[in-house]
């Protein structure tokens, strides 16, 4: 599926983009889906639909009403939907992530983050293993675009070559936020690369990456999926944070029951009260007023 170069890519910046990876009748299913869960979320004041930790799939932003919703994030839509599970679990984007991290290779949950026009929901810089850490760094995270995505609509933006160390902390004293600190948010906006492309290009970085991305103050949707796969013989050294009744699906090769163990240290997060990390970063969820 891959070439040299874009294995080399992914290599030395941590990440590579694949051009016109998903068929357009997928991404035309995938938006028309998430159309109809923005029109449902009209309907609720605060975050609903519980998934299998007791954590609420639907996450919506504060302020959001029936007139303007505010939902910005489903957790694995997989779950729930048929579109999804055919791009994540078969095709392009597997045939990708086993040329990468395989050919042994499991599904280990997916989310959609959701940047509706003039919304306040950004992502603040981190790396994305500390929130699910492994026994080893085999882990792959695809971000499929739903939408164009670009700089006005906020896009997606990695710092290259951020994979090679160091691991950052997530802490803030003893509590998880989610996030590097302030020091190192100022590095990764001087440094950071805007990811932008068209509906059905595809997004490829590691678990290490330092990765974030503004609002979107345009009058355009972003939303973008994302997945964690992981090696087979990787093993979850605490339960999901994003849990699914799909967890640890292989989708490309075999499963093992032998775990590989990377030489080191890895920080442990624990699993933040919030439906989603956006509250964990600090971002306010819609409340139900009595």
């Amino acid at each position: 599926m891959l070439n040299q170069d874009h294995i080399s890519n992914f290599n030395r910046d941590g990440f590579v983009i694949l051009r016109d990876a998903i068929d357009p009748s997928l991404v035309n299913a995938m938006a028309a889906q998430l159309d109809k869960w923005i029109d449902e979320s009209r309907a609720h004041a605060s975050n609903y639909g519980e998934m299998l930790n007791g954590k609420m799939r639907f996450d919506l932003e504060e302020g959001h009403t029936r007139e303007h919703p505010r939902l910005r994030r489903v957790g694995n839509p997989v779950d729930i939907s048929e579109p999804f599970q055919q791009v994540l679990w078969q095709g392009a984007v597997v045939k990708a992530v086993a040329d990468l991290i395989g050919p042994d290779v499991k599904f280990h949950h997916c989310k959609l983050n959701i940047k509706l026009p003039n919304t306040n929901t950004r992502v603040d810089y981190h790396q994305d293993h500390p929130f699910d850490p492994h026994t080893n760094d085999d882990h792959a995270v695809v971000l499929v675009m739903v939408d164009d995505m670009n700089e006005n609509n906020g896009c997606l933006r990695i710092v290259p070559g951020s994979h090679k160390g160091p691991h950052f902390t997530h802490y803030d004293g003893d509590t998880f936020t989610g996030k590097v600190d302030e020091a190192t948010q100022k590095m990764c906006q001087e440094q950071a690369v805007s990811v932008e492309g068209r509906a059905g290009d595809v997004c490829i970085m590691t678990g290490w990456s330092l990765h974030g991305g503004t609002a979107n103050k345009s009058s355009n949707p972003r939303r973008l999926l994302i997945c964690d796969y992981f090696a087979a013989d990787a093993f979850p050294l605490l339960p999901p944070m994003v849990a699914s009744e799909h967890h640890g699906k292989i989708v490309s090769g075999y499963g093992t029951r032998v775990a590989r163990f990377r030489e080191g240290t890895v920080e442990l997060p624990y699993h933040y009260e919030h439906d989603s990390f956006f509250g964990a970063q600090g971002q306010k969820a819609a409340v139900a007023m009595n």
